[in-house]
Parts: structure tokens; sequence; C-alpha cells
């Protein structure tokens, strides 16, 4: 039983450090499409919602794009990006930035630096606060369990 209050924290700080690598991959990958110094212009080739939540939840629709473009060398380059502007529509032109060597990495969002560095250090923090309170239910049910003893002897 007191397995339980051991696996289930362990799991939930499993997740949280897959998200909090999820949210670094992020941020590099739109830092590094910035930095690059590479533009082009992109044709918008799709523009579609999806919905998620309901019941007894809010609903949160999230705006999706669908960008083709050709890099300086000729190649060209599809992607999809999630979280742009609704006011994007299909066959809209846009530039995007992109890395020389992942240009499918691109990004249609203009810079700007300091939204991201706050907005990835406000997940980063919350992530890192439930981390702890999860090794801190942890540490405090361990306590517990050695100074009551195992329920399951008789």
């Amino acid at each position: 039983m007191e397995i339980l209050f051991y696996i289930v924290p362990a799991l939930m700080i499993a997740l949280a450090s897959c998200a909090v690598a999820a949210v670094i991959r992020r941020s590099l990958r739109i830092s590094r499409a910035w930095n690059s110094g590479l533009t082009a212009e992109a044709r918008c080739l799709r523009t579609y919602t999806t919905t998620s939540g309901g019941g007894d939840s809010s609903v949160r629709t999230t705006v999706h794009h669908v960008y083709a473009f050709t890099t300086r060398d000729g190649r060209g380059v599809r992607f999809e990006e999630q979280g742009g502007p609704g006011t994007t529509l299909e066959g809209d032109i846009v530039t995007v930035h992109y890395p020389a060597d992942r240009p499918e990495h691109a990004t249609a969002r203009p810079p700007a630096r300091g939204k991201l560095v706050a907005g990835t250090g406000c997940l980063l923090a919350f992530l890192g606060t439930f981390i702890l309170f999860a090794v801190g239910f942890m540490v405090v049910t361990y306590a517990m369990f050695s100074a009551v003893g195992d329920f399951s002897q008789p």
C-alpha cells in the first residue's frame, strides 16, 4: 500500500521532467531559427483549429498553420506551426526564420526574445515547483511511514 505513495509521485516527477525537456527544446528551436539570420517568404497553405476540453472544463482552441517556402539553396520546405495569429489565412505570404542546417524547424513567429525567455522561464518555474512538491511529498511520506512503522504487520 505505501508503495503507491512513492510510485505515483515518481511518475508525476518523470512526466514533469519530460515537460521540462520539451519546453527547453521548443525554446531552443525557436531561438536558433531567429538567431540564424536566414529568412524566406512563405505561403500559408492551410489554416485549421483544434479544440480540447469541454464538459466540466473550459474549451481551449488552438490555431494551426501549414506553411511552405523555398530555402536559399532551392530546397522546398513545408512545416506546421501551432499557436500562430488568427489573422493569417490561407494564401497569405509571411516571413519565416529558419536555421540553415534544419529548415524544417522554421518559425513564422516574429522575433520576440524577451517574450520567449519570460514564457519559458515561467513554465520552467511552475514545473520546477511541481517537482519540488512531489519530492517533498515523498520525503514526508517516508518520514511518516518510518515513524509509525509498517501497517501490514499485525
